[in-house]
């Protein structure tokens, strides 16, 4: 996959070489309040393979320690502009993000895009329409 860098970047990598995420790193120090979020620009530029997307997931050290997650996000094929990160502080302090700190996953998934067909009527199916809680709790 090719890649470019802002200057400041930090090239995305594995910790660990069967890891599926890329991680992201910070650019800056800065300080997400509590119940607060904030954007961080990574600086990092990917062309993905043909028939790829890329997906924005949460740390989950950040997540479990701190509760500083990511809503992640989508990665368009197309997309060549720098990857932003919104993270959101769910804790009860402030947290401070460090500049070259893991922030984010990069995972690169298949996309199927299928043709769109307006029909009279979907197939039955065991589950239908119900919907929230209505395999039980």
């Amino acid at each position: 996959m090719k890649i470019t860098l802002d200057e400041g970047a930090v090239m995305p990598q594995r910790a660990h070489k069967q890891d599926a995420g890329l991680d992201l790193f910070s650019r800056e120090d800065r300080a997400i309040l509590d119940g607060d979020s904030a954007v961080f620009d990574t600086g990092v530029h990917i062309e993905l393979p043909p028939g790829t997307f890329g997906q924005l997931f949460s740390k989950s050290g950040l997540n479990v320690n701190y509760n500083i997650v990511s809503c992640g996000g989508t990665i368009d094929e197309g997309y060549t502009g720098s990857i932003h990160v919104k993270l959101y502080n769910l804790g009860k302090k402030p947290y401070m993000i460090r500049k070259g700190q893991k922030i984010c996953q990069l995972v690169i998934m298949p996309c199927l895009r299928p043709d769109l067909e307006i029909v009279e009527k979907l197939e039955d199916t065991e589950r239908g329409e119900k919907g929230f809680g209505s395999s039980g709790l």
